[in-house]
């Protein structure tokens, strides 16, 4: 058996990893919600390493609030960057493999045909930057980890998400205003959580920085498209298309990540 933590374990990703984790029967999880674990609490990091021992470390805990991160970048700053570094040293202390998760948000969205890992982040908002800072702690502290950049994450189950908003407007009958200025990767947390135990179960696992996607790339507009096809509210006239994007913070305009 594997043991593995899983911190953030009340978002969608590490409640999803919960469900999915009854399909690895090879692998030992406990699971920490932000009440649990504070991440940004060595101490507590540091106790839950010495009771648990374990051998990888899955991180899901993340401050994701965007806008809220431009008005607050100390409390973004702390969770993503300072909790990541103290992660990563329990990590290299009892010679556990890190995984952690990234975003699109740390590269400027001027490359319009898309990221790879090989290229250098250049973030143009807090929460971009924090998560950056968050992947070079990593790599500075940890020994042995994966970097795991991700973007446009949704689950049909847990919220709150893009997915979810846009079905519970068209439930309502709300008017749905939807900007195409925006381009990059759906993923669904069930795939990128299946990916993730499939790593805890490799020998040797894969280290570095990776990219993992939906694979297909498309607008916001796009999206909430598919999004009201699927659940069977695409009606004439309910989705309307948005030139901008209202956000108090920045955000890139092309996110594409490629493998």
């Amino acid at each position: 058996m594997k043991k593995v933590v899983v911190t953030g374990a009340g978002g969608q990703l590490g409640q999803t990893l919960r469900d999915l984790s009854m399909d690895f029967p090879r692998i030992a999880a406990r699971f920490f919600t932000k009440e649990e674990l504070d991440i940004t609490d060595a101490d507590q990091v540091n106790a839950v390493f010495d009771e648990i021992r374990p051998e990888y470390c899955i991180n899901c805990a993340a401050y994701t609030r965007v806008d809220e991160a431009e008005r607050n970048p100390e409390a973004a700053m702390a969770v993503n960057a300072l909790g990541a570094a103290n992660l990563a040293r329990a990590c290299a202390e009892n010679n556990a493999f890190m995984l952690q998760l990234s975003t699109d948000y740390v590269f400027d969205g001027r490359k319009k045909e898309g990221y790879t890992p090989q290229d250098t982040p250049s973030p143009i908002n807090v929460y971009g930057r924090s998560k950056w800072e968050g992947e070079q702690e990593v790599q500075r502290q940890a020994d042995r980890y994966l970097i795991v950049r991700t973007s446009w994450l949704y689950s049909r189950k847990y919220g709150p998400n893009f997915y979810l908003t846009i079905a519970g407007k068209a439930a309502r009958g709300e008017p749905i205003s939807v900007t195409d200025q925006q381009t990059g990767c759906p993923t669904l947390a069930d795939h990128l959580s299946a990916y993730l135990w499939q790593v805890v179960e490799g020998d040797p696992p894969p280290s570095g920085i990776v990219h993992y996607t939906d694979g297909e790339a498309m607008t916001w507009y796009d999206f909430a498209s598919r999004i009201l096809s699927e659940i069977g509210k695409l009606e004439p006239g309910r989705l309307l298309r948005a030139d901008n994007y209202r956000s108090f913070a920045r955000r890139p305009r092309h996110s594409i990540l490629l493998p």
